[in-house]
Parts: C-alpha cells; structure tokens; sequence
C-alpha cells in the first residue's frame, strides 16, 4: 500500500461561518460570517484540523445561515469575505466558492458576473433549504445556465431528505446543462439517497459527487467502480471552528480501499483541480 504521506489531498467542502444560525442553534457561537475577516482563532482551528490528517488543501465556501437584513448587498459581503478568505493563505485555500440568491432575481446575475471576473471564484453554491426556493427553482437555473457561460461550477447541495433538495431536482438542474460538470455535494448522506446517486448518475452523466455526510466509504466506492473514479470527489462539510473539529472518517477509507491507486489520487485532489481548474 502507499505511504498515505504521499498522497496529495484536497477537501472540496470547507464552510466559512456559523453553522448553528442555519441549523438553529445560538444566534451567537463566535464563528461569524464569511463577511468577516477571518479571526486567527477561526483559521489557526481549520489548519490544525487540516494538518492532523494530512489534508492540505481545501476550497472554502460561505455558509448558507448568513443574515440578509440589507439584502443583496450582505450577499455581496459574504463573497468579497470568502474571496479574502482564500487570499489570507492561498497555499492552503487555492479556491473559493460564492453565493447568489435565487429572491434577488435578476440582481444575481450581475453579481455572478462580479464574482467571476472580480473576485475570481470558481463556482457558486446553492443549498435551497435554506434560500426560500427549491433546486428546480426556474431562478436557479437561469443562473446557472449563466454559469456555464462564465465558467462557473455549480454546487448543489442535495439533500435528498430535504424536498427542496431532492435529487430528482438536482437530475433536473444537471440535465438543463448537460456539457458543465455539476458538483453535488452531501448526495451520499443516508444509504436510500445513495442508492437513489447510482440512477441519476445514468440520467445525468455531468454529476460529480462528493463524499460529505457519507456514513462510510463501502457504497462510494461501489460508485466509483460502477461510474468511474472521476465521479467522486473528496468533500467532508467541515464549518468553522468550534462547530467543525474533525476531517471525516471516510478519508482512511478512502485511503484503505481495494480502488486503484490511480483512483484514490484522483477521488483525493486530482478531479477536484481539474473540475475547479486549478492544475493551469
């Protein structure tokens, strides 16, 4: 088996904010916002985590639970916050992931534009449970046929227990912009929806799926073998400090699996850099 220090490892699912004001807990855990410039506390938290499994590298996206009293314009913060993020330590955080939100209408085309050409993101994350609308939202697809003319990944947030995010609406999203990757992110979360990823993966052959949420690496990797490595990338959820404060199990799994090494390095950084275009 390979030394697992030799493998180079990339989270594509890092959350920058408070977790607790989405699922709702405090109104106040001290995590704050993507808005905010990120404390030493927040960030030394996230690297040490990192560092004890050997992670060294993640793409960080706001959280979904930000308040909105000011409308797009605190959208507009959360991007400019995730944006600084990843330039307070590039080497670590090579890429960032923004917002739009499907109630500002056509206001969030605009802001697409801004987040390609003036915060150089590299996607824009939907997580409809919490954004008032469902994932087959005709807003949401507007933009992310926009995306794909800028592009933009799309990451979904799908979870199949959520109406909003059911995954027949993530095929329907997906199939609307059949030639640009979709990253599905917490498809895996229970053993139904999983088994419900292998037949959307036949109707919309453009779904890439991560990891997060996955209760181990068994059905994953089952997937991989079925649809191909590159259908799966390594994403594990982790929120900001003191709510996020361990990388997921299914690293050592992944790590320990029967799968070619070639499929491991690539499940592990090499799909993510090529789907967010960080190998130029």
């Amino acid at each position: 088996m390979t030394d697992e220090a030799t493998f180079e490892i990339l989270d594509v699912h890092h959350h920058v904010g408070d977790a607790f004001r989405a699922l709702g807990g405090s109104l106040d855990t001290g995590a704050g916002d993507a808005s905010d410039d990120a404390s030493d506390v927040e960030l030394s938290s996230r690297l040490a985590i990192m560092d004890r499994e050997q992670v060294q590298q993640a793409i960080v996206i706001p959280g979904h639970g930000y308040l909105r009293p000011n409308g797009i314009a605190d959208t507009m913060a959360e991007n400019d916050g995730i944006a600084r993020y990843r330039d307070r330590t590039p080497d670590r955080f090579p890429a960032a992931v923004g917002i739009v939100e499907p109630r500002d209408g056509e206001a969030s085309l605009a802001e697409l534009d801004r987040c390609r050409h003036e915060l150089g993101l590299v996607g824009i994350s939907f997580h409809t449970r919490f954004q008032g609308v469902s994932l087959d939202s005709q807003w949401i697809l507007t933009y992310c046929q926009r995306m794909a003319e800028l592009g933009l990944v799309p990451v979904i947030h799908a979870m199949n227990e959520t109406p909003e995010e059911a995954l027949w609406k993530l095929a329907v999203l997906a199939r609307s912009i059949p030639d640009t990757p979709v990253l599905a992110l917490d498809a895996f979360g229970s053993y139904e929806a999983t088994r419900e990823c292998f037949f959307h993966a036949e109707i919309a052959p453009n779904i890439i799926f991560d990891t997060s949420l996955s209760y181990n690496f068994d059905f994953a990797e089952e997937f991989a073998v079925r649809f191909g490595a590159d259908r799966v990338v390594f994403g594990t959820d982790l929120y900001s400090h003191p709510v996020g404060r361990r990388i997921s199990h299914i690293l050592g799994q992944i790590k320990e699996s029967a799968l070619p090494e070639a499929d491991k390095r690539a499940i592990l950084a090499g799909n993510a850099r090529r789907l967010f275009g960080l190998d130029a």
